[in-house]
């Protein structure tokens, strides 16, 4: 799922191309992207682009007479820069704007058709949308340290909650939390002051590195690769690659559709965090560390064979 960086990136190229541009019409190719029906989504033909904002994980489109097209990702939903009129992929486009300089392309690379649209009149219509996080690169320590508390939750769903901090999602929480080197199933009432310091600082430095390796990186071009897994990344989607701080294998916890990835040797003290239906199939054979772990490799490895 584009999370603050990636949605910062998409905003800065929607803005550059598009404020002050009329847009000439919108196509919706599948009719369950749109989620609201007053007012009709046909109402913004026509009419001027006057910005880009971010909600969260959402980009909101503002538009002339107080209307707002509120556009919300979620995993799989992506954004395409096309030329003028271009056609809708049959399976994967969702929705079309058409301007003068390009049609902006919605598609969703998924059968689960989650991303949405919604469009709203006015600013109080617009709150709806809103789940309430602060803003993680605008509130100092105080903020932070009054918001990531104000629950005893985990430390990887006290950052992914949209409620306490907007923006960020699976893959930037696991890069915090490397970062900061804390576990990410340690609870916030027990951080003590220094740790949630480093927390605060992680959460700045990795959401701002991220912007700007990503600003640099895309230039001038519109964003046509966006990904949740990185090559430069530490730990998220690196399962069993080497840590780039201790070489250790990176862990993965799953649970659904969810995954957590962290390094045992720099997050955990050594520990392996239990995978649910791994460590309920294994049990008591479950290993506690990373050493016991290599043992239960190396045993298996040189086991003879019959």
């Amino acid at each position: 799922m584009p999370e603050l960086p990636d949605v910062t990136i998409y905003l800065e190229r929607l803005e550059a191309l598009l404020v002050g541009r009329r847009l000439e019409r919108i196509r919706i190719a599948s009719p369950f992207v749109v989620r609201s029906y007053d007012p009709a989504v046909k109402e913004l033909d026509g009419r001027r682009v006057a910005g880009f904002r971010r909600l969260g994980k959402r980009i909101v489109w503002e538009f002339d007479s107080d209307l707002y097209l509120v556009l919300h990702l979620m995993v799989a939903g992506r954004l395409r820069l096309r030329e003028p009129g271009a056609a809708l992929h049959r399976k994967r486009g969702l929705a079309a704007f058409d301007f003068d300089v390009g049609t902006i392309v919605l598609t969703e690379a998924s059968t689960k058709k989650r991303a949405s649209i919604y469009v709203v009149r006015g600013e109080d219509a617009l709150k709806d949308h809103d789940r309430g996080g602060i803003e993680p690169l605008e509130i100092d320590y105080d903020q932070f340290r009054t918001a990531i508390t104000r629950e005893n939750r985990t430390l990887k769903r006290a950052l992914t909650d949209p409620r306490i901090l907007s923006g960020i999602g699976n893959a930037y929480s696991d890069e915090i939390l490397h970062a900061a080197r804390l576990s990410p199933v340690r609870r916030t009432s027990q951080l003590d002051e220094p740790q949630l310091r480093g927390l605060f600082v992680a959460v700045q430095e990795t959401l701002e590195d991220w912007t700007t390796r990503l600003r640099v990186e895309q230039g001038e071009e519109f964003p046509d690769k966006v990904t949740a897994f990185r090559e430069e990344m530490a730990v998220h989607g690196k399962y069993k690659q080497p840590c780039p701080v201790c070489a250790s294998p990176v862990q993965r916890i799953r649970h659904a559709s969810n995954e957590v990835n962290y390094c045992a040797t720099c997050q955990t003290d050594g520990k392996l965090l239990a995978d649910r239906s791994l460590s309920r199939l294994l049990k008591s054979d479950w290993p506690r560390s990373i050493d016991e772990m290599e043992e239960m490799i190396e045993k298996r490895r040189v086991r003879p064979t019959s």
